[in-house]
């Protein structure tokens, strides 16, 4: 019997993407505000048109799970602004803030 792993290989991938993308939403809310969410979008296109021409399965797989970890970050940009208006997060000194 032959074992494949791709399946756990992709798990782990994917857990670790996701994981990365954790700390870059608050990085990215804290320097750039929830303007940041360009960056995201434009990421995930990237990503997304990247995914589907690589031949490879698994990278194309791996590619797709970055590109709708970045549109899933849009949504949580704006969330981290409402994260750190209640205190649960620190809000840049210097960056003015939202009118």
């Amino acid at each position: 019997m032959e074992l494949n792993i791709y399946g756990l290989l992709i798990g782990l991938a994917t857990f670790l993407i996701i994981g990365l993308f954790h700390p870059l939403v608050i990085k990215a809310e804290y320097y750039l505000g929830v303007k940041s969410w360009w960056l995201f979008m434009f990421a995930g296109i990237i990503f997304c048109v990247a995914s589907m021409l690589v031949s490879s399965t698994v990278v194309s797989i791996l590619l797709g799970v970055v590109a709708f970890s970045s549109f899933w970050s849009i949504g949580e940009v704006f969330q981290q602004r409402k994260r750190v208006e209640k205190g649960w997060f620190p809000a840049n000194p210097k960056r003015k803030t939202r009118a």
